[in-house]
């Protein structure tokens, strides 16, 4: 029976152990927190409940355009968020949901050891356990899923009350009156979202031209437009480079000589590999420059029996691409036919309001893979069901290749955009044509029927047929 030991029980960590328990290993998972980690108990479950809270005020504030009411209330911006008790539900859903991990884990065989591995050797881990004895477990594989940390800037410092990262967000009393929040990439337009929702004065400073700079232009300035209608102060190439406490707030301090005020400041300025102290050292596994562990399309280190997944890893750092590679690791080290990662068909969301969800292949990747490509746009402005829920912001884009027709990528941006992007991920992965999604039925009304719109669309610019 082979012996799988895993550091870590984030999505990478507990997803491969139960593979490896399927497939009849003995696995031990150590963990110095919940499984599901920081995803789940600070980050994916409850920041994203946490837009649900925010969602739920943009609903209360559409009732009215939508004939409902509260009987003797005339506006609906009368509604106040009792944010600690918003705060509490999101963080009791993560708790709740790392609870659930663990039972299935359990009950599937898996040994669960409280406490902090390292590699101390060939083939072996030795953990501290909780009350600081230590345990050494020896192991034909090793699978580092130790996550990643929030980064901290040398010219500001977290104190959870004024100067915040995204984990310190929940312990708030109150909805900040002017929230600053530096860092325009998926996390800070998410909390920069949620927070306007809740009814405070926000400030966004952005790096770039563009908010979510790695994002579809397009789909950038769905979002920024979005958010300024909303009353978002956005402040464009504008880069943070102090920050200090004030008498009743903060002031963060610009490259280019102003500066801002409100009075609490959130720092969103991206995540570090959780690389450091776990024995790379020991074993012979080199740290890239980006801090991460260097893996190949297996998730397979230099050493042959040393495993790694997840943001420790440091390619695309998503819950999503941590449990697959995770997978993967266990799939390949106990012996399974196993299909590489394919980094071209991963897809991802940012939970703003509207969402934008991608995947594939954008045009600049694809000319540069020498990939002839044909897009096609289409507005949610004419689509019924858009109209029904209020989301006519946004758009269906799908990019499929000169020729074969076969879709290599795709954005959507809308309400629920998580979901609709789910066809064109399907298509990328399965390398399908505009022609199979185009002659698919779908629901009407849906957000999904300008999806196969789209695919009609460069079905027919591309000849039909195969296309």
């Amino acid at each position: 029976m082979s012996r799988i030991v895993i550091l870590g029980g984030g999505p990478a960590g507990y997803e491969a152990a139960l593979v490896a328990a399927e497939l009849g290993a003995e696995v031990t998972v150590v963990a110095d927190e919940g499984l599901g980690g920081n995803c789940v108990l600070w980050d994916c479950v409850p920041s994203k409940a946490l837009i649900v809270a925010a969602e739920a005020m943009g609903w209360l504030h559409k009732a009215g355009d939508l004939g409902v009411h509260v009987e003797g209330a005339d506006r609906a911006d009368r509604t106040v968020v009792d944010f600690p008790e918003v705060s509490r539900r999101v963080l009791d859903l993560g708790a709740n949901q790392s609870v659930d991990i663990e039972r299935r884990v359990e009950a599937a065989g898996v040994r669960l050891v409280r406490g902090r591995g390292r590699m101390s050797g060939e083939s072996e881990v030795t953990s501290r356990l909780e009350d600081g004895t230590e345990e050494v477990h020896r192991a034909d594989h090793v699978l580092l899923a130790t996550g990643s940390y929030a980064r901290v800037l040398p010219f500001f410092e977290p104190d959870g009350e004024r100067v915040l990262t995204g984990q310190q967000v929940y312990g708030l009393p109150e909805v900040p009156e002017h929230l600053i929040v530096v860092g325009s990439g998926a996390t800070g337009a998410e909390f920069a979202h949620a927070f306007v929702r809740f009814g405070a004065e926000v400030t966004l400073v952005s790096s770039r031209d563009l908010i979510l700079p790695t994002e579809d232009p397009d789909a950038a300035e769905v979002i920024e437009s979005v958010f300024e209608r909303r009353g978002m102060t956005i402040l464009r190439n504008a880069r943070a480079d102090s920050c200090e406490r004030t008498d009743d707030g903060v002031r963060v301090g610009l490259t280019d000589g102003r500066s801002v005020e409100g009075s609490h400041v959130l720092f969103t300025v991206g995540q570090v590999p959780s690389a450091a102290d776990v024995g790379l050292e020991t074993v012979g596994v080199e740290v890239t420059d980006r801090g991460g562990v260097e893996v190949d399309s297996v998730s397979r280190t230099a050493r042959g029996w040393v495993y790694a997944a997840g943001d420790v890893t440091s390619p695309v750092m998503l819950a999503s691409v941590a449990a697959m590679q995770g997978r993967t690791a266990m799939w390949h080290a106990l012996g399974q036919a196993v299909q590489p990662i394919r980094w071209d068909s991963v897809a991802a969301t940012i939970f703003t309001d509207p969402e934008v969800a991608t995947v594939g292949l954008t045009p600049e990747e694809a000319e540069e893979a020498r990939i002839p490509i044909e897009t096609a746009k289409l507005d949610f402005r004419s689509n019924p069901r858009a109209k029904m829920v209020h989301g006519t912001d946004g758009f269906v884009k799908v990019h499929a290749m000169v020729g074969s027709g076969m879709v290599v990528g795709g954005v959507v941006v809308s309400p629920r955009a998580s979901d609709l992007i789910q066809p064109l991920a399907v298509a990328v992965q399965n390398r399908m044509s505009v022609a199979q999604l185009a002659q698919t039925m779908t629901v009407y009304p849906s957000m999904a029927g300008s999806v196969n719109e789209a695919c009609r669309i460069l079905m027919s610019r591309l000849g039909g047929g195969n296309a």
